[in-house]
């Protein structure tokens, strides 16, 4: 007769792991301090890109060279997320198509207000798109005062003086309209169309818009080897690596915080602009930038403590 052989000893169960304390835990100090590094990063980047594409303004134009960031940011695009166009419905085309022309005027609007007004001046006007509507969704007395302090910085940008650029300044406020309407429209791209298929639909569409752009541009102005190299390195620098880094600090740095180091933005564009074109600014210029650098660092560090 045949015995059954001993049940094996049932293991002893493991310890549960101790729960790690936010507080002293590395790993999320760590994450946060890699996100603060890459958002640093990607602001240089930005700016850098934009200033290095300006070089290219005397070639190619400001147009010839958002003609290329266009297809530089599809290529991009098109790399983390391939659309489906047609699985699109009409829902989901219209908005698609308002995002791809407001991105492409977006980005025109900004190169030409830099050829005009120098980068530091033009980003700070564009970065009013997004702080109004930070402010206009809220109904917090202090941002009542936030918004008088960028009212201010703004008035004093655009004062009347004999070397005032309206046009250059009228395009930054252009393109601050267009960034405040690229906020919306991709929430609702987003929340109609899955993952990042409808921005890369988006891009890709205003990549075929100024594709014929593009062609009378380099058939009308040969470009040169170096104008070339650098309107693709603002596509890189400016598109490509800010929306991967976004993508990564997003992951490991809050939203708000995130939001707080965006409107440093027109401090680096000002920085760049200044060591790397020569763009100086007077002492009013550096008050204005900082006076809406701060209503935007006001809001948001009021809310957070609000609601924490």
């Amino acid at each position: 007769m045949r015995t059954r052989p001993a049940a094996a000893p049932a293991p002893a169960p493991s310890a549960a792991p101790a729960p790690t304390d936010p507080l002293t835990d590395p790993e999320p100090t760590r994450g946060r301090l890699a996100g603060v590094a890459t958002m640093i990063g990607s602001g240089l980047s930005n700016q850098t890109g934009a200033a290095i594409g300006s070089l290219a303004f005397p070639v190619l134009g400001p147009v010839g060279v958002v003609a290329v960031r266009q297809y530089v940011a599809a290529l991009v695009l098109l790399a983390v997320d391939r659309p489906r166009p047609r699985t699109f419905s009409w829902r989901q085309w219209w908005p698609v198509t308002l995002l791809a022309v407001v991105f492409g005027t977006m980005n025109l609007s900004l190169y030409s207000s830099i050829d005009r007004v120098g980068l530091g001046l033009a980003v700070t006007l564009e970065f009013l798109g997004p702080l109004t509507i930070a402010l206009a969704t809220s109904r917090r007395r202090v941002d009542v005062c936030c918004a008088v302090i960028a009212a201010a910085g703004v008035v004093t940008l655009m004062r009347p003086q004999p070397s005032a650029d309206y046009l250059g300044m009228g395009l930054g406020l252009l393109a601050a309209v267009c960034w405040a309407s690229y906020i919306l429209l991709n929430r609702t791209v987003g929340r109609r169309i899955p993952g990042a298929q409808g921005a890369a639909a988006a891009s890709c569409l205003s990549a075929v818009m100024f594709l014929p752009i593009g062609v009378v541009v380099a058939l009308r102005h040969p470009p040169t080897v170096g104008a070339v190299v650098c309107a693709v390195a603002a596509g890189v620098l400016s598109s490509a690596v800010p929306y991967l880094a976004d993508l990564f600090t997003l992951r490991h740095v809050p939203a708000r915080a995130f939001g707080l180091f965006m409107s440093v933005n027109p401090v680096l564009a000002a920085l760049v602009g200044l060591i790397g074109l020569g763009q100086d600014l007077g002492g009013l210029e550096w008050a204005s930038i900082g006076a809406i650098v701060v209503a935007n660092s006001l809001s948001i560090l009021t809310s957070r403590t609000r609601t924490a």
